[in-house]
């Protein structure tokens, strides 16, 4: 599925993958005729890889074999809780955990280390381990001394006093960081683009510069694809100058031409270098959707699938913020509802993890979502942790 102007970018890491490349290969080669040339032809035609294929095919065997309750929660990354870590991995197989900083708060780092090998041994799709491992005023592992003698420095920081080569040999630094402990996925890098020191996302965000932005992207986006750590370009289509959706309902009135002359151009850049995953963001933009934030709009999500040619995976920004709250009343299952609608492959479930998965079971059993659009997002998940190596 993946299209070719990424693929390029991925050879190395699927060099890395001979082992997984070569099972998924077996299986592959059962579906297709073994007619001299024939498998090069098919793959030619439809612009994909020998390996890409494999992978796909291993994949639609991994979805064709789960249950409606294993792909609703495969679609599911929520919040790491602070008891029974592996109990309710192993009882609802999550797709994954977001981590925060107190789970790493007062914890021996080998005994997290034990905490998330337990947590994958019971999860019969290996689960994705997330942090936001931003760097400067967001970090989580890094900003406890037992983890690491000094919080990672902000991208913007480093730039200042390292240029480029800098930004590169700290995301290979942070990379080997997060591997170390388990951790298999960092919601980075920012790729907001602010306007001056004052907006919100300014101290996150790596500058006040597209150019310079959209260079710091493919960097970091090439760097994190070499390491096999997944990426994520967060906050689509970019929160600009706005403010804070953690605490408020906020809008964005500026015109679809600013977006396309400033905001999207880092977006494209990361797509363009293999990025695997895109966190849409809660803001209402009116050059998109007047009626909804983003995150829960099918006119943004199209946009991202068609305009910007995105067949990665799609995830909400965190579901428990009060931008979405206060938008549908606190009715976390209905607001998981409107995310699986618009068009998102995962939720980031901070709150309300019972009430979210029942309610997409019950919108599926309804008719309201479709199991094919539950089948091709969960396949997009499948996908990509298989090409990471996280599923062996």
């Amino acid at each position: 599925m993946r299209k070719e102007i990424k693929r390029e970018t991925k050879v190395k890491r699927h060099m890395k993958k001979a082992a997984a490349v070569i099972l998924t290969a077996m299986m592959c080669a059962a579906l297709i005729p073994a007619a001299p040339g024939a498998a090069d032809t098919a793959f030619a035609a439809t612009g994909q890889s020998a390996s890409d294929a494999a992978i796909e095919a291993r994949a639609k065997s991994i979805v064709s074999k789960m249950t409606l309750y294993e792909k609703v929660n495969q679609m599911m990354i929520v919040k790491m809780p602070e008891k029974r870590i592996v109990d309710i991995a192993k009882k609802n197989q999550y797709g994954g955990y977001i981590m925060f900083g107190y789970n790493f708060q007062g914890v021996r780092k080998s005994t997290m280390i034990k905490r998330i090998r337990k947590c994958q041994k019971v999860s019969k799709r290996n689960m994705l381990i997330a942090v936001d491992e931003e760097g400067g005023t967001v970090v989580r592992a890094s900003l406890y001394k037992n983890f690491r003698k000094s919080r990672f420095r902000s991208p913007r920081q480093i730039y200042r006093s390292s240029g480029y080569k800098g930004i590169v040999r700290d995301t290979k630094t942070k990379d080997k960081f997060l591997k170390g402990l388990g951790i298999n996925c960092n919601f980075a890098p920012v790729a907001d683009v602010p306007y001056r020191s004052s907006n919100f996302i300014y101290q996150r965000g790596f500058s006040t510069s597209a150019k310079k932005t959209l260079k710091f992207i493919k960097k970091t986006v090439t760097q994190m694809d070499k390491d096999d750590v997944v990426s994520c370009l967060k906050h689509f289509p970019g929160y600009g100058g706005n403010g804070d959706t953690h605490g408020q309902i906020i809008r964005d009135r500026r015109q679809l031409s600013t977006f396309k002359k400033r905001d999207l151009w880092p977006f494209r850049k990361g797509i363009d270098n293999g990025a695997d995953m895109i966190m849409v963001s809660h803001v209402i933009v009116n050059a998109f959707d007047s009626k909804r934030p983003a995150s829960l709009s099918k006119n943004v999500h199209k946009y991202l699938r068609k305009n910007l040619k995105f067949d990665g995976v799609i995830v909400t920004d965190g579901l428990g913020m009060e931008g979405i709250r206060k938008f549908v009343g606190g009715d976390a299952g209905k607001a998981a509802v409107y995310a699986i609608k618009a068009g998102n492959d995962m939720l980031c479930v901070t709150t309300g993890r019972i009430d979210t998965q029942r309610s997409i079971r019950n919108a599926v059993k309804k008719g309201k979502i479709s199991e094919k659009q539950i089948d091709r997002s969960v396949q997009r998940i499948i996908e990509m942790k298989i090409r990471r190596g996280i599923i062996k």
